[in-house]
């Protein structure tokens, strides 16, 4: 068992985080603050090829395995959570591409995104289908040689800047969940609208919107495998989507520790760095320890998915304890900075904030504990 990195992994690693520590950093309060989108650092990102990471080599990506992908997470979180999301929203939009589309779609929806800054994705969630995916209400009926598309998705990343979409619609309604079908969908299609960019908590820099299809006309060879195999891709899409949003909270944790180490290093209290303190050190040992183990499932999950081992549950594991984590890093980092650690002038009232949201999607952490149930259920049922 080995749990070093290879060299070459090593080198994409400190690349990421200069990249994070020199121009995502200096600008993401900024950004943050002002809730707008930041084109000039992704332009960067896509020019050291970050945005098309996931796509394989042979339709113009980088073709990061999972390992990778994990690797750079971390490190773009590191520096900014909303800007990480919006850069892997892209590889979760053009997973399903990738895993489950014809030789024919990928030659002609993926090189595009590889030729200049573009953006795509992901549609399932919807105001009355969260969680729960037999509740979408987005339609695709088909007409000839073409489906007829009405509805409407919610909370959507990159839903405002995007120029292709992975779209979920039921082609039967009275199948539930196993009548949903995945479509690939170019978003200047008549009949598409999109919302306002939503006004966040956290993940600020990072688009979000609502999508809204009124009668659009997408052909019928843009189905994604065939009808009825949408909630298949859609699971598995997010089986490959979980390591990275847990290397995210990784990479929030990470940071907020840093913060909160480096601080107590040097605020004195009666007479001593308050980090000397039992009650601050011991908050401080358990803080990289946990973000060490939160790191070592997300590593072992994407090295599960990239050994093509089945990996639902240990993806799902990998995701709660690492956002976990980061939700209660950033909490002890606001209160070992006490009031400094509460202002906006201090990163951590940030980080606490970006933490939060990755508790919540690609499937809150309590669809993640429903998920390791189901399959730890059924491995007892075969006994």
């Amino acid at each position: 068992m080995d749990f070093s990195l290879k060299e070459e992994q090593l080198e994409l690693k400190e690349l990421t985080h200069q990249f994070a520590e020199n121009e995502i950093r200096p600008v993401s309060a900024e950004y943050d603050e002002k809730n707008e989108f930041p084109y000039d650092v992704m332009q960067k990102a896509f020019e050291i090829g970050f945005l098309t990471s996931g796509i394989p080599t042979e339709y113009g990506g980088i073709s990061f395995s999972n390992l990778d992908n994990a690797i750079v997470c971390e490190e773009l979180a590191w520096g900014c959570a909303g800007m990480y999301t919006s850069i892997m929203a892209n590889t979760l939009a053009t997973t399903p591409i990738i895993l489950f589309g014809n030789e024919e779609q990928k030659k002609k929806f993926l090189p595009p995104l590889t030729k200049e800054m573009t953006f795509a994705c992901f549609g399932l969630t919807e105001r009355e289908a969260g969680s729960d995916n037999s509740a979408i209400k987005t339609t695709a009926k088909k007409d000839g040689d073409h489906y007829i598309i009405n509805g409407s998705k919610t909370f959507i990343t990159n839903a405002g800047i995007s120029k292709l979409s992975v779209i979920f619609a039921s082609t039967d309604k009275t199948r539930g969940a196993r009548g949903l079908s995945a479509f690939i969908i170019p978003m200047d299609l008549p009949g598409i609208t999109v919302g306002k960019h939503e006004n966040k908590m956290g993940h600020r820099a990072s688009n979000t919107a609502e999508i809204f299809f009124d009668d659009v006309k997408v052909p019928a060879e843009n189905i994604l495998r065939r009808e009825g195999f949408g909630f298949i891709i859609a699971m598995k899409t997010l089986d490959y989507a979980r390591p990275a949003v847990g290397a995210g909270g990784v990479g929030v944790a990470r940071a907020a520790y840093e913060e909160a180490l480096k601080y107590s290093q040097n605020r004195i209290q009666f007479g001593k760095p308050i980090a000397l303190f039992q009650h601050n050190s011991f908050k401080l040992a358990d803080m990289t320890t946990e973000i060490d183990a939160a790191r070592l499932l997300v590593y072992r999950s994407a090295w599960m998915l990239d050994n093509n081992i089945k990996a639902s549950k240990e993806s799902a594991m990998a995701k709660i304890v690492a956002t976990d984590t980061a939700m209660k890093v950033t909490t002890e980092a606001v209160q070992l900075l006490g009031g400094y650690g509460y202002m906006k002038e201090y990163p951590v009232e940030k980080m606490m904030r970006d933490a939060k949201l990755l508790q919540i999607y690609e499937g809150t952490n309590e669809i993640q504990r429903h998920v390791i149930s189901l399959e730890i259920l059924g491995t007892l049922k075969k006994q």
